[in-house]
């Protein structure tokens, strides 16, 4: 398979999950899919962008890269040594390790929030804070009940940033695997694609 094609694959399903993770944490913003009166009353790692900037803005640069990688793939290569078609492939893998880098941002940014809990407002003690520890809510719904506002605030951010944690993490294995993809284009040139493209042999 040549590596550009690869590569467009990738990038191809970057961008529409890079989307869902940037819609995710604007989501975010808006507990129980309600407009808060005081932002202090946020999660404090919705404010961290996690989906915005690591899984959405700098998930966006690779993708295009990507993609850009196959106009320039096989054909142009086989027997130009000038074509420039293992830099750019070199590039990607910069850009596959930036990717990979925003992705584990946002998984861990995720991964810490569902382990804290939402801040909501503890009826019991009349105060806002974080009424769950160690991911304690996770296994027992009726604890859910600590929190008396915003409304359904723990199932909306649950849902939410695991959302986020499977976009990061899917991410990640993609990214990781264009840098081995990259790495390959570097190293061979994509010359096992020439014969495809109606070249005459391997670069």
């Amino acid at each position: 398979m040549c590596t550009g094609s690869c590569a467009k694959c990738l990038g191809g399903t970057l961008i529409p999950l890079a989307v869902c993770g940037f819609l995710a944490n604007v989501l975010l913003f808006f507990p129980g899919g309600k407009i808060i009166d005081n932002n202090e009353h946020l999660t404090q790692e919705i404010w961290y962008f996690g989906g915005i900037l690591g899984s959405g803005v700098l998930m966006i640069f690779p993708a295009l890269v990507f993609l850009g990688l196959k106009n320039n793939d096989c054909c142009g290569c086989c027997g130009n040594q000038s074509c420039g078609k293992r830099f750019a492939m070199f590039t990607s893998t910069i850009f596959a390790a930036i990717g990979f880098l925003g992705a584990g941002y946002s998984f861990v940014i995720s991964a810490v929030a569902i382990n804290k809990g939402p801040k909501c407002h503890i009826s019991s003690l009349n105060i806002w804070g974080y009424p769950f520890s160690d991911g304690n809510y996770l296994s027992d719904t009726n604890l859910w009940n600590k929190c008396s506002d915003p409304v359904n605030v723990v199932p909306w951010n649950l849902t939410l940033f695991s959302i986020l944690l499977v976009i990061g993490g899917i991410q990640m294995v993609l990214c990781a695997i264009q840098v081995v993809n990259g790495l390959l284009g570097t190293l061979c040139g994509d010359c096992q694609c020439c014969g495809c493209c109606g070249g005459d042999g391997p670069v």
